[in-house]
C-alpha cells in the first residue's frame, strides 16, 4: 500500500467515526481530494485505491491531469472562476463550489446555454472576516440563489461553499461553518461544502456533506 492510498484509507476511517459520533451517516458525507499540490502519480495512487472524487483550484493546473489520469475521475472546481476561462471549464467538472457573483453567473449560464450544457454549481460565500478569503458576502446569497433559480437555467444550484479563517480558534471556525449552513438550510439546498485538512472534524459537527481534503491525503 502507497503513503498515499494508506492516508486516504486512515482519513476515511477517521471521518465514518466522526460521523458517527456527531449521529450522521457516513454515506451522507463525501471527500474531495484535492490536487493542488499532488503530481499525477500521487492522484494516481489515490484512484487505484478506488477514490474518485478529486478537486482543483487552478484551470491550468488541472487540464494536463485530466489528459493523462482516468475519464471516469469527477472532478470539482473549487478555485476563483474567471470569466475568460469558463469556455474551457464547461463539461470538464462534475460540480463547480465557487460562484460567488452574478457576474460570474451570468457569464457561465451564456457559455452554457450556448453549449446547451447543464452545469450543477454551488454559491460560495464569505462567512470569515478574513480579507483574502473569496465568496459573497452572507446577505447577497438569497438574491444570487434567486438569480440563478429564475434567470440561469442551464446552471444547477446544489449547495453552498465556504472556507473557514485558517486559525486555531475552534469557535472562529464553527461560527463560520454554521453560518454557511443556516444559509443552505434556508434555502434548502442539499450541499454543505466545508471542511479541509484542519478543520474538517467541525465541519462535520456543522453538517457538511462534502469535505475538501488535500494535505492529509497527498501530504
Amino acid at each position: 500500500m502507497s503513503n498515499v492510498s494508506e492516508r486516504l484509507s486512515k482519513l476515511k476511517d477517521a471521518i465514518a467515526r466522526k460521523a458517527v459520533q456527531c449521529g450522521r451517516s457516513a454515506d451522507e458525507i463525501s471527500l474531495v481530494a484535492v490536487t493542488k499540490f499532488a503530481d499525477v502519480k500521487d492522484i494516481r495512487a489515490a484512484y487505484d485505491a478506488g477514490h474518485r472524487d478529486f478537486a482543483e483550484n487552478y484551470l491550468q493546473k488541472v487540464l494536463p491531469k485530466m489528459e493523462v489520469l482516468p475519464t471516469d475521475i469527477n472532478w470539482h472546481f473549487i478555485g476563483a472562476v474567471q470569466k475568460n476561462k469558463i469556455n474551457k471549464m464547461l463539461g470538464k467538472f462534475v460540480l463547480v463550489h465557487s460562484i460567488d457573483s452574478q457576474e460570474i453567473a451570468d457569464a457561465f449560464q451564456l457559455r452554457a446555454a450556448r453549449e446547451n450544457f447543464k452545469q450543477h454549481i454551488l454559491i460560495e460565500v464569505k462567512t470569515s472576516d478574513e480579507k483574502a478569503k473569496h465568496g459573497i458576502e452572507p446577505q447577497k446569497v438569497f438574491d444570487l440563489a434567486h438569480h440563478i433559480e429564475k434567470e440561469c437555467t442551464n446552471l444547477v444550484l446544489d449547495g453552498i461553499m465556504t472556507v473557514a479563517p485558517l486559525t486555531s480558534d475552534k469557535e472562529k471556525i464553527a461560527r463560520s461553518f454554521d453560518a454557511a449552513r443556516k444559509i443552505r438550510d434556508e434555502l434548502k439546498l442539499e450541499h454543505l461544502s466545508m471542511g479541509m485538512t484542519n478543520d474538517w472534524e467541525i465541519a462535520i459537527e456543522y453538517g457538511a456533506t462534502i469535505l475538501r481534503i488535500g494535505t492529509a491525503i497527498f501530504g
